[in-house]
C-alpha cells in the first residue's frame, strides 16, 4: 500500500454495513463478527471503518472480532464526519478534535495503534497542513502507523503528500464512476500512493439486479442517476455487463469488482459485506481475467460520462 507502505491484501473488507447507518436496522452482530473472522482466515486483512459508522458501534464490533487476532488485521479508520440523529452536520478536522477522536477510536477498537488513519474528506476551514500535521504527530506518539486521505482532489493529494508521506487514497471508483481517471488516479500512481476503491457496483447499479422504477422507499431515488429516463438509459448499459457476465458464468457484481482490480496493481477493491455468504463470490472475483475484447467492450460501454446523472459519489 503506497510506495513505502505496508503489504496488505488485494481485496479489502468494508465493515460499514455491519452497523446501523442512516436509520437502517443493525445487522446480526454474531454474523458480522463471523464474517470478519472468515475474511481473516482467507487472508483478507484490510478492515475498513469510520469512527462515525453506527456512532462508534462499528469500531466496537471490529474490536470484538479482532480481540485475539490483532496481528492478523490491518485497521483503517476514517474520522472527522459529524452526525446527529443520523443526519450529517459537517466536518470537524481541527487538531484538537483529531486528538480527541483518536483516543475514542483506540478505546472502542481495544488496540494501541491504528494502522491507517485518515480524514473522511477535507474541511476547507482547516489548513491541510494542520490536518496532516496532526496525524503525523500521532504517528510520533505511536497511536497511528500510516496516514491516508479520502475523497480529495489531485492538488490536495500532492499537498498532503508533501507534508507527510501518504500511504493510501480512499475514493469511489467503478465502471460507472471513472472521472478520477483524468487527474486523481494518475497523481496517486505518480506519487506511489495506494488506492482503496469503494462503491465498485456504484450503489448497486452494476449488480444487474435493479429494475426501473425503484421503490418509493429506496434512498437512491434522491440521486439523478436513479431517476426516470436516466435510470432506464443506465440499465441498458448494465445489460452489456450482464451479458458478458453470463457468457463467463459469473455475476455482474463479480465483473464490476474484477474490472476495478484490473485497473492497476496499486488499486484495492474495497467491498462492503456483513454476511459470510458473500465472501466466496467476492474472493473469486479477484481471479477473474478479461480478454482484450472484453475489456474494450466494458471501457467503451462505460466510458467516462456515459452513465447519466450523478450520485453523492460525484462531489
Amino acid at each position: 500500500m503506497g510506495q513505502n507502505g505496508p503489504s496488505v491484501s488485494k481485496l479489502g473488507l468494508g465493515c460499514m454495513r455491519m452497523s446501523s447507518i442512516w436509520g437502517s436496522p443493525t445487522p446480526d452482530e454474531a454474523e458480522s463478527i463471523a464474517t470478519i473472522h472468515e475474511a481473516l482466515d482467507h487472508g483478507i486483512n484490510f478492515l475498513n471503518t469510520g469512527d462515525f459508522y453506527g456512532a462508534g458501534h462499528n469500531e466496537m464490533l471490529i474490536g470484538k472480532a479482532i480481540k485475539r487476532r490483532r496481528n492478523d488485521a490491518f485497521i483503517s479508520v476514517k474520522f472527522g464526519a459529524i452526525f446527529h440523529n443520523g443526519q450529517w452536520l459537517g466536518m470537524d478536522l481541527r487538531p484538537v478534535s483529531i486528538k480527541n477522536f483518536i483516543n475514542y477510536s483506540l478505546t472502542r477498537l481495544g488496540i494501541e495503534t491504528i494502522d491507517l488513519y485518515q480524514p473522511s474528506r477535507m474541511d476547507n476551514s482547516v489548513p491541510l497542513e494542520d490536518i496532516i500535521g496532526t496525524v503525523a504527530d500521532l504517528i510520533k506518539e505511536g497511536k497511528v502507523r500510516h496516514i491516508g486521505v479520502s475523497e480529495i482532489s489531485a492538488d490536495q493529494l500532492r499537498e498532503a503528500n508533501s507534508i507527510h508521506p501518504i500511504s493510501a487514497l480512499e475514493i469511489g471508483y467503478s465502471l460507472a464512476d471513472r472521472q478520477i481517471e483524468n487527474e486523481l488516479l494518475p497523481t496517486a500512481k505518480e506519487l506511489g500512493i495506494g488506492v482503496v476503491a469503494f462503491a465498485n457496483t456504484a450503489e448497486g447499479l452494476l449488480t444487474g439486479e435493479l429494475k426501473a422504477p425503484l421503490a418509493d422507499s429506496d434512498y437512491r431515488n434522491h440521486f439523478s442517476r436513479f431517476q426516470g429516463e436516466n435510470l432506464i438509459s443506465n440499465l441498458e448499459k448494465v445489460e452489456v455487463l450482464k451479458e458478458l457476465a453470463n457468457n463467463k458464468g459469473l455475476t455482474p457484481t463479480q465483473l464490476a469488482i474484477a474490472w476495478v482490480k484490473e485497473q492497476g496493481e496499486y488499486i484495492m477493491p474495497l467491498v462492503s459485506m456483513s454476511r459470510r455468504s458473500r465472501l466466496p463470490e467476492n474472493i473469486a472475483a479477484m481471479d477473474i481475467v478479461f480478454t482484450k475484447e472484453e475489456m474494450n467492450t466494458l471501457n467503451t460501454t462505460f466510458a467516462i460520462g456515459a452513465v447519466k446523472g450523478s450520485t453523492y459519489l460525484q462531489r
